[in-house]
């Protein structure tokens, strides 16, 4: 599509678009549904630009949810309560390398201006279906290139985040970024230092999901230098590895398996970069292993799946992004949890209690019930109420 192209904005963003329009307010739909539509791609939700400010959007519309009204967006709800972010013409005022202060009363122009990229900073008015394109975004869509609004440098020192930016966006659509811009990222990138642990985690997320290749985008974090000043991880990464990571297709971008893949250590990783307690523990559990079960028999994989616990299912899908191929357990693990064969001591016919009627006491009754966890996992028939009674009363 060229910029001659109508788009088909959704009813309900040309209905907020038309009240917006209506109070006289000049509005635009701005961002990276514009791009994606222009390539052909699959898009989000598009998000509107206007001349209103948010406290004349919040009056306009019944039902609006504070999204950022600090940097001037309002979040608006159609009827099907979809939420839907609008955004006040503004320029930054000050800005520290990860916070910008921004004022209003400016023109769209004004406001296309601050974007990070010429591919972002298109504009489409959805009801008198014109375009905006002041900074060529549209030809630099068609070569295939990334290329900063105005001076790359001084983007970047409005926010550093930028860099991560222009990495997952060649990564993601194949482009190269355009040389100028490529130099002042090298050049500020110890500014990376200055973002969050959760901005970088979102980026480097964002990345593994978007990236048409993996190992293209650990490549550019290479040599970016942003490998070696937010994930050291990625700097040991093997080029047999990082070749199996290049195959990963789009629907086995699991982050936090992905990060175990290319990090000898992901739990550290995803500790410093802040997330949540269930993906660092699902990282220690893989680094943890074992990765596989002793054999393929039953009895192995059972003692594996009692092993490794919750999480097995990583486990499984760990080794088959590994080695490019499922996991030759992988079915008859299935078949073994299909039939509930017992796993673990809370699945025996019998418990401490039984175990203390017959005389056992202390570290004993834990002892106890390893040992018929054993004899169970080896032939889950044993496990009768009867039938480990009478195996422990041996014991004891």
């Amino acid at each position: 599509m060229s910029l001659t192209g109508t788009l088909a904005i959704p009813e309900d963003v040309l209905e907020i678009a038309r009240t917006l329009e209506e109070a006289g307010y000049e509005t635009w739909c701005v961002g990276g549904a514009i791009r994606d539509a222009l390539m052909k791609h699959p898009h989000a939700d598009y998000d509107l630009a206007t001349a209103a400010t948010p406290a004349q959007v919040q009056s306009l519309f019944k039902h609006t949810a504070p999204v950022g009204e600090k940097y001037g967006t309002v979040g608006v709800l159609d009827k099907r309560r979809v939420l839907h972010e609008v955004t006040t013409f503004r320029r930054d005022v000050t800005t520290d390398g990860r916070h910008a202060v921004v004022s209003y009363g400016v023109s769209l122009d004004d406001d296309l201006a601050r974007r990070d990229f010429t591919v972002n900073a298109l504009a489409y008015h959805p009801i008198r279906h014109q375009w905006r394109d002041p900074y060529s975004g549209e030809p630099d869509i068609r070569r295939g290139v990334i290329r900063a609004v105005g001076d790359p440098a001084q983007r970047f020192r409005e926010d550093y985040l930028r860099i991560l930016r222009a990495i997952r966006f060649a990564a993601r659509f194949e482009f190269t970024v355009e040389p100028a811009t490529w130099a002042a990222a090298l050049a500020g990138a110890d500014g990376l230092s200055r973002l969050s642990a959760e901005r970088v985690r979102d980026e480097w997320f964002k990345g593994l999901a978007t990236a048409r290749s993996v190992a293209t985008l650990v490549r550019l974090w290479r040599e970016s230098g942003a490998a070696a000043r937010l994930l050291p991880e990625l700097e040991e990464v093997g080029a047999e590895l990082l070749a199996r990571a290049g195959a990963i297709g789009p629907e086995e971008r699991d982050p936090i398996l992905l990060t175990a893949l290319l990090a000898h250590d992901p739990a550290a990783m995803l500790r410093r970069l802040k997330a949540s307690g269930a993906q660092i523990e699902r990282a220690a559990a893989i680094a943890a292993g074992p990765e596989s079960p002793a054999g393929l028999d039953d009895a192995a994989v059972r003692r594996w799946l009692s092993v490794t616990g919750k999480a097995a299912g990583d486990l499984t899908a760990f080794w088959a992004l590994r080695h490019a191929s499922p996991a030759p357990w992988a079915d008859a693990a299935r078949r073994i949890v299909e039939r509930g064969d017992p796993l673990s001591r809370g699945h025996l016919a019998v418990n401490g209690g039984d175990l203390q009627a017959l005389g056992a006491s202390g570290p004993r009754i834990g002892e106890l019930l390893a040992e018929l966890l054993e004899r169970v996992l080896d032939d889950p028939s044993r496990n009768t109420r009867d039938a480990l009674i009478a195996l422990a009363r041996g014991r004891l």
